[in-house]
Formats: C-alpha cells, structure tokens, sequence
C-alpha cells in the first residue's frame, strides 16, 4: 500500500509534468487517406494508436470500415506539430489553441483525400 507522503508527492509531479499537446495524423497507407485531430496530450495519443494496432482494435471510429480490412497494419501515426502547455495558459485557452492549430493544418492539408 502507498503511504499518504508518497501519494502528495505522485500528484505533485503529475501536476508539475509538462504537457505538450498538438496536432497528429493517421494516415492510410493503402489508398493515403488520413485522419487528422489535435489532442492535449500527443503521447497518449499515439499510445492509444499503437494499441490499437497490436490489438486489431480501432478507436477511430472514422477509420472502423478501412480498419477492419486492414486490421490497423495499413495506418501510419505522424505529428504534425507539438505544443507545449504554457504554466500561465488555462485548460480552455489550451484547447482552444489547439483547436486553431488544427484548423490551421486541415487549410494545409486541404488537397489530401480525408476522414
């Protein structure tokens, strides 16, 4: 069992941690479709993504139909661009950036084919 010391410690260096959000694609490469999405956090993310693909499950439920032909083998995780949580910056505030940052990369993006 943890002690109470040891749990005050743990939530401290949660809160304390750096938080780097952004903007990620999967991208299908079997007919180069891709999803794209921003996140608050980008590793948990991309470990959501290589779950999925060990699994042969899929969280992306606009992928559920490619997916399941390709059991996941036929999708490539990328970062478009990372974002690092400001101490000043709100949890809303770092949404909303991120929401931008996103809209910013689908105007880039506008020639791919998407989900």
């Amino acid at each position: 069992m943890v002690d109470e010391s040891t749990k005050k410690e743990l939530r401290s260096q949660y809160k304390e941690r750096e938080i780097i959000g952004g903007v990620y694609l999967i991208r299908n490469t079997m007919n180069n479709k891709v999803f794209i999405d921003a996140t608050a956090d980008l590793q948990g993310s991309k470990n959501r993504f290589e779950f999925s693909v060990e699994t042969g499950s899929c969280v992306y439920m606009k992928l559920l139909s490619d997916w399941k032909e390709q059991s996941g083998s036929g999708f490539a995780f990328e970062v478009l661009e990372e974002l690092r949580k400001s101490e000043t910056q709100t949890p809303e505030n770092f949404k909303s950036d991120l929401g931008l940052l996103k809209s910013m990369w689908l105007e880039k993006l506008s020639g791919e084919q998407l989900y």
